[in-house]
């Protein structure tokens, strides 16, 4: 800590020196200058007039919204068990694909640093780096629209972040245990089987169900570009301006999310 002392000789003691002060306050400077020139261009982009009229419409659509039209919800029940079905055999899809990614991108237990690492991590880096949206875009455009393209395109999203955790979950497993059962003699797949997966199963029991309850918000909005499920019934209720609809639809994927995050967390709270 820097110290200095005044006229009369005595030591005053500061939490920075001049120089480091300086420095603080010309990032401080750059920081609001790089948040005004981004708020002004921003600005130039959009019309103020929609957005200080936007009271008014949101109440405007809030009156036409309420009640919610509760006689549609005989329709809502087989789009919401798609959504389900999507999120549920997406994930167990990624899952199948992620945990092969996972061993081989771990440093402890690939075959190769060299050359089958950086494949498996950029199999990680890529699938996580496109959203779902995106990726049931595509897949509409290639297989057709349907829940087959929204199950695809959840698992496909879902492959980077299971395979991300439980890599870092695998290189983090005590060594020793590994130590002991190879020194039994065992082959490599005895000592993954009874040295390795032991150790990562929790881990893997939270991460799948973790990774559920984020698919079943991802497949809700799917079906707004084609993929399927409640999102579809969602966009034709858009189109249509059907507002007693969407609210009803809306209060149906925030019942469905709810339930999820409980069940999630119940389960957690089992195996932790």
């Amino acid at each position: 800590m820097p110290v200095s002392q005044n006229a009369s000789g005595t030591k005053i003691w500061q939490l920075r020196n001049r120089n480091q002060t300086l420095v603080r306050w010309a990032a401080y400077l750059a920081g609001v200058a790089v948040f005004m020139w981004c708020w002004q261009r921003i600005s130039e982009a959009t019309t103020w007039f929609f957005v200080w009229d936007a009271p008014r419409i949101a109440a405007d659509i809030g009156g036409r919204a309420w009640p919610p039209r509760w006689s549609y919800m005989d329709k809502l029940w087989g789009p919401l068990w798609d959504t389900l079905n999507m999120a549920t055999l997406g994930t167990l899809l990624a899952l199948v694909m992620a945990v092969p990614v996972a061993f081989l991108a771990a440093r402890n237990t690939t075959p190769s640093a060299v050359f089958i690492r950086p494949v498996a991590l950029f199999i990680i880096v890529a699938t996580r780096s496109i959203n779902s949206l995106i990726w049931a875009l595509l897949l509409v455009a290639i297989v057709g629209p349907g829940v087959f393209a929204g199950l695809m395109a959840i698992a496909l999203r879902s492959i980077g972040f299971c395979a991300k955790l439980l890599y870092e979950a695998i290189e983090e497993i005590d060594p020793t245990q590994v130590e002991a059962i190879t020194a039994t003699g065992a082959s490599r797949w005895q000592v993954m089987a009874y040295g390795i997966v032991p150790q990562i199963m929790p881990a893997f029991a939270g991460i799948s169900v973790f990774r559920w309850d984020i698919n079943i918000r991802e497949s809700t909005v799917l079906g707004l570009v084609g993929a399927g499920g409640i999102g579809l019934q969602l966009q034709s209720s858009l189109n249509t301006l059907a507002w007693p609809q969407v609210t009803l639809i809306l209060i149906v994927i925030l019942a469905a999310v709810v339930i999820g995050e409980w069940v999630s967390a119940k389960v957690r709270g089992a195996i932790i």
